[in-house]
């Protein structure tokens, strides 16, 4: 437990003026950038604006101050904004903050067991194809919003959304358009010219204007939604049997999304700042800041790749970053929070597009797609098509199951099992074969034999004239109980028929199974060699009475 350290404190150690300074301009620009992102997620799950900012203010101080990471900033997500929007048609708020509270609890558990390290045993074919997936999902939900269309039903499912966008399209509203338009306009263009000031904050500020000036019949925030001011509530749900059971399946969705995103952020920002975080301690802060945002009336929340890199460059080092953007987010919550209500649909429609873009990585996407295996760009197809289709926990598991599915294939397909070539067989007179008695046979097992390679281990034929069979197993780095008990079939077969086996450098894990089964009595002790050379040594000792 002495590993699980929160950054803060190593941080602290050698904290300067300088450094506070620096930690203090970078979280003011990353709330600012938070800010329209925050209510735009928000919306985007299907809760109130107020909610995301409640998220990104318990959450982001939370794991800010116990993270694994210097510069990690969390907050809402794109990743979760489907998945929370989900959770709330089918359970409610209650269903959602129960599976956030137990999500958490997963995390905790995960870096508490040291699971941070887990992360590499997920393939980038499947992280690519559901970031992908959730970028499209993002897109479709907005197309209502960017053109002002009237749904007549509230569809939940990503296709119904696409359905429902294509019958209404009639109802198209031109000033809508325009006004997302313009949003979409100032968030390509205004970075190209200013880089000071975030172009979402510019984009909020210019079509709210032109909205309320011009007086476009287009839906703004306040609409449709009542904006709150209010500090954020303790508030805990009744964690009953049947809704932990409803909705256990959903926190394992946001438990595994919220680890794969955050650890993803924090080893993009130790490239960028020269560091390393800790993994382990980076899980137990993203299930407390979790825990805490349901607890006060936020969503999932996890580390935001975009956000963390803005703090990295405007100077952010230290957590005290993280933990200060959440206290201006706080102060913006109590002042201004009223003034959302005035932010059109359109204008947040198009941050979300943006959004999208980013997340998508078409470009790794078309790489993948060109320069992969086509083993590799099965798994990102499916995943890709399971996540907008159906959702993640499909999409993922789908994924998962494949690719493990083709990597036991691969590894079964490097595994050989396979007899040497004599020098009485090919009359090499050059002494590059090592010579072998007439009555012993040689076969060399190479690669990890498993289940899907275990049927290769061969089959001995009675009329063979030799009756020493030596199997060489220097390049076997682990063995299951189904190469096992093939092996042990082999042994009874050769001793059926009379044929003493001998088993030649048997590395630890294999040896280790050997000894667990109790094969390594039954063939004995004085059967296994250290190297080929005493195997065949030993073989040449044999005469046909000592078989």
């Amino acid at each position: 437990m002495k590993k699980l350290t929160p950054q803060l404190i190593h941080s602290l150690k050698h904290y300067t003026r300088q450094d506070l300074a620096q930690d203090l301009t970078a979280g003011v620009i990353v709330a600012i950038i938070a800010l329209p992102l925050s209510i735009a997620l928000a919306l985007a799950s299907g809760v109130a604006p107020e909610q995301g900012l409640y998220t990104a203010i318990a959450a982001g101080f939370v794991i800010s101050a116990l993270g694994g990471s210097k510069v990690q900033i969390a907050g809402p997500t794109a990743a979760f904004a489907t998945i929370v929007a989900g959770i709330v048609a089918r359970s409610g708020m209650e269903g959602l903050a129960a599976a956030t509270i137990l999500a958490g609890v997963m995390l905790i558990v995960m870096g508490v067991l040291r699971m941070g390290s887990m992360i590499k045993f997920i393939p980038y074919t499947i992280t690519t194809g559901f970031t992908a997936g959730i970028a499209v999902t993002i897109l479709i939900g907005q197309l209502k919003d960017f053109f002002g269309l009237t749904f007549v039903n509230a569809p939940v499912e990503t296709m119904e959304k696409l359905e429902e966008v294509v019958r209404t399209f009639s109802t198209v509203n031109p000033a809508a358009v325009g006004v997302g338009g313009l949003a979409l306009a100032v968030l390509i263009f205004w970075p190209k010219l200013f880089q000071k000031v975030p172009a979402s904050l510019v984009a909020v500020v210019v079509t709210a204007a032109a909205v309320k000036l011009l007086r476009l019949p287009v839906n703004t925030i306040g609409d449709l939604y009542t904006i709150s001011s209010a500090l954020p509530r303790f508030a805990m749900p009744a964690l009953t049997y049947d809704t932990v059971a409803a909705v256990l399946p959903d926190a394992f969705t946001i438990a595994v999304l919220a680890a794969i995103e955050s650890l993803l952020s924090a080893v993009v920002a130790d490239e960028m700042i020269g560091s390393r975080h800790n993994s382990n301690m980076e899980l137990v802060a993203q299930g407390v800041g979790n825990a805490v945002s349901a607890l006060f009336g936020g969503i999932p929340a996890t580390g935001a790749i975009a956000r963390t890199a803005a703090n990295i460059k405007n100077g952010g080092r230290s957590p005290i970053a993280g933990m200060v953007h959440a206290v201006v987010l706080l102060l913006v919550l109590v002042l201004l929070m009223p003034y959302a209500a005035l932010i059109p649909m359109p204008c947040i429609a198009a941050i979300l597009f943006q959004v999208a873009y980013n997340m998508s990585g078409w470009r790794t996407v078309v790489k993948v797609w060109k320069h992969s295996p086509k083993s590799d760009v099965a798994v990102l197809a499916l995943t890709f098509l399971l996540t907008v289709l159906f959702d993640l926990v499909v999409a993922i598991a789908m994924g998962l199951s494949l690719a493990c599915l083709l990597f036991m294939k691969r590894m079964a397909d490097v595994a050989v099992v396979k007899e040497w070539e004599y020098v009485e067989d090919t009359g090499d007179d050059q002494g590059r074969l090592k010579p072998v008695p007439a009555h012993v046979m040689v076969y060399e097992i190479s690669g990890p034999m498993f289940f899907g390679a275990a049927d290769k281990i061969p089959h001995i034929e009675r009329n063979t004239g030799r009756y020493v069979l030596i199997l060489r197993m220097r390049s076997v780095p682990a063995m299951d109980i189904t190469a096992l008990n093939s092996l042990q079939r082999l042994w009874e077969e050769c001793r059926e028929k009379g044929i003493r086996v001998i088993f030649s450098h048997v590395n630890e894990q294999p040896l280790s199974a050997f000894q667990k089964s109790g094969l390594y009595e039954q063939v004995g002790e004085e059967n296994f060699a250290p190297n080929i050379d005493a195997a065949l040594a030993l073989a040449a000792k044999l005469s046909e009475s000592a078989v």
